[in-house]
């Protein structure tokens, strides 16, 4: 937890860092430590009934409640906005004030979130879980500093610059690349492992339920403390220098990593300004540079959506050495740059084994002959030692398979696959309703019940049955249940390594498309629910890299076990929709006949992907995807660019026919 206070810390001293990711388990107390920091941040100045809480020295020219006079000023507490995850977009941005506009008949602006943060901390809960159309709004709204409103005949523009801030559980799926670079700071939390110090939180928690004011006022002088101190490192702030050194050290380090753009680059440097104000130091120091990267860059660094945040901290104080005026190790290089009053050691904050661990570990041979050499029989009857397994195999590169949609229109969660009727997204019509409301559609339906409403003055008499909703053509986001075929007929030729990099090629597909994911395997004698159906991809992608295989094939039971998965989850989640990929070469050496269990599966939108390969072609996953009425893909044709070379090929053989 010392790196999540110092990382808010920061922020409270230069709002201009950028924000805080918070990162980290369930049950870690994330949300209570950001809720507490308004409490702590300094009044803020502002011109008295300004919605968009002008700076009395410095006014907005466009607030929407302006022109205001000179000499106007107050102040106001700090705001800490919380934006919950099923927001709506009017509520974020704001929108035409719809009781005035039909009421009174004049066009109103009614403020929403964006504006309420502005010079202020906007949290969100749970922000990987946000959805795209608000996820591009913040993006918007943060990278210039204003947030613009065009709809229902309303044009608004006002500032909005303010403090992101945001928790996460990285298990529920990660964050758009785009919305990950725009914070500013990013802290790994876990929970302690030290008894004494988890009795000490329950203790205090149960304090708390017992008397909050007098649990409140026990700690108000501490922190009345901290308010002090961070208004002081406010002021302290201009007067700290960035000196050439400290620069050319924060440059080296980026561009040693590299990451992406300049914005690491200033982050890392506002970041160290304000750790040196923290500290009450006049110029930044090596350590304050070591401790700004630690905290700036691990999020930046990320090459793909499957790795995890992290950063080399050996190569770090390397780079350090190499580009710095002192060459001298911090005295405690896993807790670089802490507070002084806050807990160190070698279980705080950051947490990551120690470098180099297990590096020096010989690694054993596998034993027996390696299973491309193993004939296939061999391998279905257990012939790769006593488990009857082979060492997981490692996978393909990773490529841009085809799209693979649900046929007809859904209206699941919002995400990128298949047609829908969503809350977002392109407006088609209107029908009786009152969620999001379709002002034209209303209108049209009031009008010609006026004068027998006895209207009088220019607002209209609009009754419930007229209430119409925005229909919307959008996309949504469907549950992707994998079902792969582990055996050992699979293990064999090295078929496993491209059968794991075209899943692993649709799981990253399902990432960008905001997919739900399960995986099945199915080998030897029976099925695996191998990952429950998750938002997170990653833990697919964990999964798929340990899969074993081997062992004869229960084609039969992985069917089974998928049409119990789909029929749990149709109770869980009725409106998301499902879409079936069975990754298999058609056989099925152990169990029943698979026909019964593909008749469990009727309905389903379903996706062969045929892995059977050599110059004899049996065409049984062929038949298998008749069965389940499948799009049946051969495994080297499940590229993007594979469709396109077919297509090619076909007009060129057309062209020299011709």
């Amino acid at each position: 937890m010392a790196d999540l206070k110092l990382a808010l810390l920061i922020n409270a001293v230069s709002p201009g860092v950028g924000g805080v990711l918070v990162r980290g388990e369930k049950g870690t107390a994330k949300s209570t430590i950001v809720r507490a920091l308004a409490g702590l941040l300094p009044p803020v100045p502002a011109v008295p009934g300004c919605r968009f809480s002008c700076d009395p020295d410095d006014p907005d020219p466009a607030c929407p409640d302006g022109p205001h006079a000179p000499g106007e000023a107050g102040t106001r507490a700090a705001r800490l906005v919380e934006l919950p995850v099923g927001a709506s977009e009017d509520r974020l941005t704001g929108s035409l004030d719809i009781e005035r506009a039909l009421t009174e008949g004049v066009k109103a602006f009614e403020p929403g979130l964006l504006a309420a943060a502005h010079r202020g901390v906007l949290y969100v809960d749970e922000v990987n879980l946000l959805h795209d159309h608000l996820v591009d709004l913040l993006l918007d709204a943060a990278a210039m500093g204003e947030s613009y409103v065009e709809r229902e005949g309303v044009s608004v523009r006002h500032a909005a610059r303010f403090l992101l801030v945001g928790t996460m559980n990285p298990e529920e799926g990660e964050l758009r690349p785009q919305l990950l670079d725009r914070f500013g700071l990013t802290v790994e939390v876990a929970a302690t492992r030290d008894p004494a110090e988890r009795a000490e939180v329950v203790r205090r928690r149960l304090r708390f339920e017992d008397d909050p004011d007098g649990f409140a006022a026990a700690f108000a002088a501490d922190e009345a403390d901290l308010a002090r101190r961070i208004a002081a490192a406010r002021r302290r702030l201009p007067g700290v220098e960035l000196t050439d050194a400290a620069l050319r050290q924060i440059t080296a380090v980026c561009a040693s990593f590299e990451v992406d753009g300049l914005r690491a680059d200033l982050v890392t440097a506002r970041a160290a300004i304000a750790l040196a104000a923290w500290h009450g130091r006049d110029a930044v120091t090596a350590d304050d540079v070591r401790t700004a990267a630690r905290l700036a860059l691990p999020h930046r660094r990320r090459r793909d959506p499957f790795d995890a945040p992290g950063l080399d901290r050996q190569k770090l104080d390397e780079v350090l050495e190499e580009h710095g005026d002192d060459p001298e190790p911090p005295d405690d290089p896993g807790r670089p740059g802490d507070s002084p009053d806050g807990p160190g050691g070698p279980d705080g904050g950051g947490g990551g084994l120690p470098d180099g661990a297990g590096q020096d570990a010989p690694v054993p041979p596998p034993a027996g002959p390696p299973p491309e050499e193993q004939s296939e029989r061999s391998v279905e009857s257990g012939g790769q030692g006593r488990s009857g397994e082979s060492e997981p195999a490692p996978a393909d590169a990773a490529y841009k398979p085809r799209l693979f949609t649900v046929p007809g229109l859904g209206e699941g969660a919002p995400g990128r696959r298949s047609k829908a009727r969503s809350p977002y997204g392109r407006v088609s019509g209107a029908r009786p309703g009152a969620r999001g409301l379709h002002l034209t559609a209303t209108l049209r339906a009031a009008a010609p019940h006026q004068r027998e409403r006895g209207r009088t003055g220019s607002g209209l008499v609009v009754q419930p049955e007229d209430l119409r909703e925005a229909v919307r053509d959008g996309r949504e986001g469907n549950l992707v249940l994998f079902v792969v075929d582990a055996s050992g007929s699979m293990a064999a030729r090295k078929r496993m390594r491209a059968v794991k990099g075209a899943v692993l090629s649709l799981l990253l597909d399902a990432y960008q498309r905001r997919d739900k994911v399960g995986l099945i395997t199915f080998r030897g004698r029976d099925a695996d629910l191998a990952l429950p159906p998750t938002s997170s991809v990653e833990a697919g992608a964990r999964r798929l890299d340990a899969l074993p295989t081997g062992g004869r094939t229960p084609l039969s039971a992985g069917l089974a076990r998928a049409a119990e998965v789909l029929r749990v989850e149709r109770l869980r989640d009725p409106a998301r929709r499902p879409l079936l990929v069975v990754v298999t070469d058609g056989r099925a050496t152990h169990g029943p006949d698979p026909s019964a269990a593909a008749g469990l599966l009727a309905g389903v939108a379903s996706v062969v992907v045929d892995c059977e390969s050599g110059p004899v072609r049996l065409g049984l996953a062929a038949a298998l995807g008749a069965r389940l009425g499948a799009e049946v893909v051969r495994l080297d044709r499940l590229a993007a660019d594979a469709l396109a070379g077919v297509v090619r090929d076909a007009r060129g053989g057309a062209r020299n026919v011709a």
